[in-house]
């Protein structure tokens, strides 16, 4: 597995490493403009930062925890996640690297909950977490501290219920109460562990969910972390089946597809010594058969495993129970459809971008080229002449040059409406806008407190939302049909080489949109109880769809900011290229006839410019030709066990 990862993260520096390459060669050889150097580093940047997330998802005492140790942390001799009979993960875990801190544990309390902020909110506030410090010399002690993750205490119901953590009119929650009266909570709201471990410094982030009534009530992961994890592990207990909340969790929020496996643990509870080996892995293939049955998959998709005889075999090199416990085709199945299919997103985005970056830097060579050429083929033809056709020529290339400086007028007046237009853009999807409609929303929940009213208010919310985006994409459209239009004048006008403007696109922004309405829906769209709790819990909902779609626009904004800036940087570049020429042109010419410069010597010197730009051009080539191959690279995907 490990060796997996590190292929993966072996490709990715190679395509950072071409990348770079790229980036130095056409600073040095002065063919960069804002535009190029914007998508450069923006790609750097992803991938730098590229992670692969996987979620864990169970319902309480199904091995989940024992799991996650089993395949990522047997190489420790012990376990890392507390594992016990019972629920042992009582708040949404995350375990990822992050090299800019120190090994840690970062809590949020459960009090948060109470407050208009969701959990991502708060990643961006670090007083509000309480920071635990890992010892990674002593196991014993980081096993201590992880046990954190399982701390609870009580609370009464109505503290209870203000977190949107107790629903009265539910059946199963009178049962819940101790005989006090009082509720048992977890003691946080989220964790995240930053640790060391070699997968995780490759770029893997491990998703440790709390029981399946948390998708229910914990927003982030309903809305967030499991619908965006790269790959969702649901694990079932082959000593219980599959369970009725089972499959409305399988139905409602995972669902099959790429990257979602089910997970059949615990099937050492079905080995028995008084059958045969061959009667056991019957009965193991018939709970097999039944739980793709159920769950509407074939029984393939389904992997049978025990979680704690894996970990045991791997602690003590027992090869043959780890061959038994069958956790290797669980791993194998998981990293050969984890990885590649990661890797197919970012060279499909990768491959994009360069063709637009090679199409920009070809445009601005082949530019230079052909003002060259233009320029060899006037002082060939002077050849033999007299000062007279010199002195015309000079005439013609000064006339040129003034029909060029007249069409940069109509550039102006292009970037008034330009300015206008990005004003109108902004209206229409600034952040104070967005501001505005989440509290107006509150406005009107606070105003209405029945359900009915709520879930009103939110659907107003999001055809409201939906309306900017498009109002929005209607601006971006008129902005590149008028720069496409600038760019094609320049073009006929005056030869320059210009690929058109760089498109951009909010679709992105209106699907994810989609995507966080469409999790609402499935929650609430079709309930019609009138409870207090229920209010409260679709009110804990929002404020994570609040932090969603405005984390949403932000980007969109940082894209769309990002766009405008770099819209004109190609044509700006190629006119003051053009400027540049002719002025070159005009000075050649001029002391040609003067007879201050060899018409020969200036021939043989614009001939070897020329020669010099097809060698950048060859260079250029063969550059963004190895970031291609280093894109399609591929690589052999090892076996688990290896």
């Amino acid at each position: 597995m490990v060796r997996d990862f590190e292929q993966y993260s072996a490709w990715r520096q190679g395509v950072v490493s071409a990348l770079k390459n790229y980036q130095a060669w056409v600073a040095g050889a002065s063919l960069t403009d804002a535009a190029t150097e914007q998508r450069i580093v923006r790609n750097l940047a992803r991938l730098e930062d590229d992670k692969l997330s996987v979620a864990f998802v169970a319902e309480f005492s199904r091995g989940k925890s024992e799991l996650i140790n089993a395949i990522f942390f047997a190489d420790y001799g012990q376990r890392i996640l507390p594992s016990a009979a019972g629920r042992t993960t009582m708040c949404p875990t995350e375990l990822l690297w992050d090299g800019s801190m120190a090994p840690s544990i970062r809590l949020l309390p459960i009090e948060t909950r109470a407050d208009n902020l969701s959990t991502g909110d708060y990643r961006e506030q670090p007083a509000a977490w309480t920071v635990l410090p890992l010892n990674l010399e002593a196991g014993a002690d980081m096993h201590e501290a992880f046990k954190q993750v399982s701390k609870t205490r009580l609370v009464t119901v109505e503290e209870a219920k203000r977190y949107g953590l107790y629903d009265e009119d539910a059946p199963d929650m009178p049962v819940t109460l101790d005989e006090n009266g009082m509720v048992e909570i977890s003691h946080w709201r989220h964790a995240i562990i930053n640790f060391p471990h070699p997968l995780l410094k490759q770029g893997l982030v491990i998703l440790d969910t709390p029981g399946l009534n948390a998708i229910g009530t914990e927003p982030e992961l309903t809305l967030n972390l499991i619908p965006n994890a790269h790959a969702v592990l649901f694990i079932l207990a082959a000593d219980t089946g599959v369970t009725k909340s089972d499959i409305e969790v399988w139905r409602n929020h995972i669902g099959a597809g790429a990257g979602r496996l089910v997970v059949l643990n615990k099937i050492d509870s079905m080995w028995d010594e008084l059958r045969s080996e061959e009667d056991v892995n019957a009965e193991i293939e018939r709970q097999q058969a039944n739980v793709a049955h159920v769950l509407s998959l074939e029984p393939g998709q389904v992997f049978p495993v025990s979680a704690q005889k894996a970990l045991v075999g791997k602690i003590t090199q027992d090869v043959a129970l780890q061959a038994r416990s069958r956790l290797h085709a669980l791993e194998g199945a998981l990293f050969n459809e984890l990885i590649p299919a990661k890797k197919e997103i970012v060279r499909r985005q990768l491959s994009d971008e360069l063709r637009a970056l090679n199409t920009a830097q070809l445009g601005m060579l082949n530019g230079r080229i052909r003002g060259i050429v233009e320029q060899l083929h006037e002082l060939k033809s002077l050849r033999g002449k007299n000062h007279s056709v010199v002195a015309h020529m000079m005439r013609r290339i000064d006339v040129e040059k003034k029909e060029f400086d007249a069409s940069l007028f109509k550039l102006q007046a292009t970037r008034a409406v330009f300015t206008r237009l990005s004003t109108e853009l902004y209206t229409c999807m600034g952040m104070d806008i967005v501001r505005d409609d989440i509290e107006l929303v509150r406005e009107e929940m606070q105003r209405s407190r029945f359900f009915t009213g709520v879930r009103e208010a939110v659907r107003g919310y999001f055809e409201r939302t939906r309306a900017n985006l498009d109002a929005a994409e209607r601006k971006t459209v008129e902005i590149t049909e008028m720069m496409g239009v600038m760019y094609r004048r320049f073009s006929s006008e005056h030869g320059l080489t210009l690929a058109l403007p760089m498109p951009f696109s909010l679709a992105p922004y209106r699907e994810e949109l989609a995507s966080i309405e469409a999790i609402y829906a499935k929650t609430f769209g079709t309930a019609t109880l009138l409870t207090t709790s229920r209010v409260t819990l679709m009110e804990r909902f929002f404020d994570t769809i609040a932090s969603r779609v405005r984390g949403c626009f932000k980007a969109a904004n940082n894209d769309a900011e990002a766009w405008l800036k770099v819209i004109m940087a190609p044509l700006e570049a190629q006119i003051r290229q053009h400027k540049d020429q002719l002025k070159h042109r005009l000075a050649s010419i001029q002391r040609i006839h003067d007879a201050t410069d060899s018409l020969e010597q200036k021939i043989d010197a614009f001939e070897r410019g020329q020669q010099e730009l097809e060698a950048q051009k060859a260079r250029l080539n063969e550059l963004a030709g190895a970031i291609s191959i280093a894109i399609n690279a591929e690589f052999v995907a090892l076996d688990a066990a290896a």
